[in-house]
């Protein structure tokens, strides 16, 4: 049986890493992104393997309708929910159209594909999901001095980190993966876009993130953290989640009583 993977945002960056990963790889490709003209280059240059090209918005409805429908049909091996947008800015000044954007593109979009895309993994019982969020999805707690203000964003990759552990609980045993992969500061187009300039700042490549993902999955972790070399930093936030999480009580909690 062949392979087959679906990609979105990939024109560009950590996307367009693995599309030509994947192409190396003998995978035959869904390429899902904006610019038509990019992915109709990739696939001129790839013709050891098929290549379908499609033009979609996954900001707006039509756009993950068009998606979901093809992810729901076609017998995925891999499904890469990559797209994305940033608009980093407080939450008072983040304009509302901008903020519907990264949510429908981070949180809507990769909910609503993986949706359509893992009961025909389960019933094939094989196929993996891999979504694309970031370290900022653990930098809720950082004070206001450390990082620029991006609570939606935090958020949305935060949404992604969750969704992720618990489906892949949810899918122990179908032989379906799921794995959230979480870089640092990577060079590519995206902070361009966003008119920052972090050309001084160390980055890593989209080809080591694809790398590690890949990887990840061989190893079969469930979160993928790139460039953190000490996993058991991880392990220790997830099992202090987990302690918090199991120990609730129907009691009040003591700090919280009057006096």
């Amino acid at each position: 049986m062949s392979n087959l993977a679906l990609v979105t945002g990939a024109t560009s960056g950590i996307g367009r890493a693995f599309a030509e990963r994947l192409a190396g790889d003998g995978y035959d490709l869904v390429l899902v992104g904006r610019r038509r003209e990019r992915l109709e280059e990739f696939a001129a240059a790839h013709t050891g393997v098929e290549v379908r090209s499609v033009a979609a918005d996954l900001s707006t409805g039509e756009g993950i309708d068009t998606v979901a429908r093809i992810c729901a049909a076609e017998p995925l091996t891999l499904l890469v929910n990559n797209a994305g947008v940033a608009h980093y800015m407080p939450l008072a000044d983040l304009p509302a159209d901008l903020a519907r954007e990264l949510v429908d593109v981070k949180v809507l979009a990769p909910t609503l594909l993986t949706r359509a895309a893992v009961a025909g993994m389960q019933e094939r019982g094989r196929g993996a999901i891999i979504n694309v969020a970031g370290m900022i999805a653990f930098s809720g707690p950082a004070p206001h001095s450390q990082l620029p203000r991006r609570a939606v964003y935090a958020g949305a990759l935060a949404h992604l980190v969750a969704m992720s552990q618990t489906l892949s609980a949810e899918l122990e045993g179908t032989g379906v993966q799921v794995q959230v992969v979480c870089p640092g500061v990577v060079a590519t187009e995206f902070h361009e876009r966003q008119g920052l300039d972090l050309s001084a700042v160390p980055r890593m490549s989209a080809e080591d993130v694809v790398t590690a993902a890949l990887r990840g999955l061989q190893l079969g972790e469930v979160v993928c953290a790139p460039g953190v070399e000490d996993a058991s930093l991880l392990d220790a936030v997830f099992r202090a989640e987990l302690a918090a999480f199991g120990a609730q009580s129907p009691e009040l909690a003591t700090r919280y009583r009057a006096g």
